[in-house]
């Protein structure tokens, strides 16, 4: 949180897997600043995570989506007026790193000789140290430090506007390390000194984190801090610099103007490419863990869950588990790939069968499973979301009568799943939900026996007052149409660059072998 501020408006993002790192520091004050990053976070990873197109359109159309879904919330809530975010992504892939980036957030590049600033500052104090008008000493005192000319969220933009994304590519040997951060960093430890302290802990990113932490605020810590550590595969072999070394290259500090803006937010991420983990301020808290099910784990998904504590992580290794899920707060369950578990009906003495259950849970994440149903183990609905933040992601789900219920006040974000042969429809949507549908594929739903004056059911059934948002998905060969909706709803806001296939193209498949 820093030393001055109460409240968090930067968010990071980690994903070694992917090769994905975000960096995202809110504009605007009280809770707007936090609702534009988060508004961010979560677009930007959606677009990112469909690995569809080349790393630039991706990068680009992410931010893009981001920005826009930002002026448009600002647009619908005056207490949110003027808010917006600057961000920093990099994408790491075959030994390059492709970063977009908007605003004062940093992407440094690290070497035993060299610490390397590669993005700019779009701001006037920052133009004018990029261009060695000013020093980097002069940079972090001035005045007008604070400002922002490029942002996102402030306005809408194309992916291809000019003066908007930076787009930069650079090559990532294995042994240099990239280091992305808040200016909550910069505006209080200079270049100097990063590459000291990220240098004389090389291979232990962690460590480097929290003492770049304690600098920022022992120099007065008037903002939150973020950072994120990557390193190549042999950046640990680097050797420690003595005390009173200084790179013989360094960089310059700087900030943007049209946003002024005070932010307070301490976020302390790390991760490498081998190694990946997170360091905690506050010792009182204990550390996340992994709890394992499968060969030398918990036998039982459900039991795991139990023991689970918000920021855990449950790993579910391969296999047939027939069992009713009830998902707690703050808690990522994950199929282990390649071999993705299947989640089956479980015995069910009273009441409907349902996979996975998420009541008033807040902070959740499902990935990576495969739920099925048959005759022998029906599922009235496979996944069931009442008044939660769920985030379900890389799921197959098949042959349920509903796939995914939605209902009361719920956020949910459904990413890039396979939703088919559902009897009833692929997904509902009730109550006041505001769901976001991302790059699904939904196919073949509502085909049961048609009964009289009862219509077949569609791919996506949404009922009054729900209003969710539907962006990339597919639809094919669904019973009914693709998309209900009530009568008097405007259907232009809520779904956009949907697709429909013919009868006879056959689906992609996403990175757990699912159709997708």
């Amino acid at each position: 949180m820093g030393m001055v501020r109460q409240n968090n408006e930067d968010r990071v993002h980690l994903d070694p897997d992917r090769g994905i790192f975000i960096v995202v520091d809110g504009i605007g004050g009280q809770a707007a600043g936090e609702k534009a990053a988060d508004i961010a976070l979560n677009r930007v990873r959606a677009r990112l995570e469909r690995q569809t197109g080349t790393a630039e359109e991706r990068i680009r159309e992410a931010i893009t989506v981001a920005n826009n879904e930002i002026v448009h919330a600002a647009a619908g809530n005056p207490e949110w007026h003027g808010m917006a975010c600057v961000l920093t992504v990099a994408v790491a892939e075959n030994g390059r790193v492709l970063i977009g980036h908007v605003g004062d957030s940093r992407l440094y590049k690290i070497r035993p000789g060299e610490i390397r600033k590669i993005t700019h500052d779009h701001s006037p104090v920052g133009e004018r140290e990029d261009n060695r008008e000013i020093s980097e000493a002069e940079a972090m005192r001035h005045p007008r430090r604070n400002e922002v000319y490029r942002d996102v969220g402030s306005q809408e933009h194309a992916p291809d506007d000019p003066d908007f994304i930076e787009l930069l590519s650079i090559p990532f040997e294995p042994d240099s390390a990239l280091l992305l951060c808040s200016d909550g960093l910069t505006d209080q430890v200079t270049a100097a000194e990063i590459w000291r302290t990220v240098l004389a802990n090389a291979g232990d990113p962690g460590a480097a984190v929290r003492q770049l932490i304690e600098a920022a605020n022992r120099a007065g810590g008037k903002d939150n801090v973020s950072v994120v550590i990557v390193e190549g595969d042999r950046f640990a072999d680097a050797r420690a610099p003595s005390p009173g070394a200084a790179p013989p290259r360094s960089v310059f500090a700087g900030r943007t103007a049209m946003f002024a803006y005070g932010l307070v937010f301490a976020s302390l991420v790390f991760a490498t490419l081998r190694y990946f983990g997170l360091a905690d301020r506050q010792p009182a808290v204990p550390p996340a863990q992994t709890l394992r099910v499968g060969t030398g784990g918990f036998a039982k998904i459900g039991d795991a869950l139990a023991k689970a504590r918000p920021g855990d992580t449950v790993e579910v290794s391969s296999g047939e588990y027939p069992e009713q899920l009830r998902l707690p707060n703050g808690v990522t369950l994950r199929g282990r790939m390649p071999d993705v578990p299947v989640l089956r009906a479980a015995s069910i003495e009273n009441g409907p069968a349902v996979a996975i259950l998420a009541e008033g849970v807040q902070g959740a994440r499902v990935f990576g499973f495969r739920i099925r149903a048959d005759e022998k183990a029906p599922l009235a609905v496979a996944v069931s979301i009442s008044n939660s933040d769920l985030e379900l992601q890389d799921t197959e789900i098949v042959g349920a009568a509903t796939g995914v219920e939605i209902r009361g006040k719920s956020t949910a974000v459904l990413r890039a799943n396979s939703i088919q042969d559902c009897r009833d429809a692929g997904v509902r949507i009730s109550g006041d939900s505001a769901p976001w549908l991302l790059y699904n594929a939904i196919l073949r739903n509502g085909r049961r026996t048609h009964v009289a004056e009862t219509p077949l059911g569609p791919g996506v059934l949404i009922e009054a007052p729900a209003h969710p948002v539907l962006i990339g998905n597919t639809f094919g060969e669904n019973g009914g149409e693709p998309v209900r909706t009530p009568e008097d709803m405007d259907k232009a806001p809520i779904a956009k660059f949907n697709f429909f296939l013919p009868a006879t193209r056959p689906p992609a498949r996403n990175r757990a072998g699912v159709p997708h």
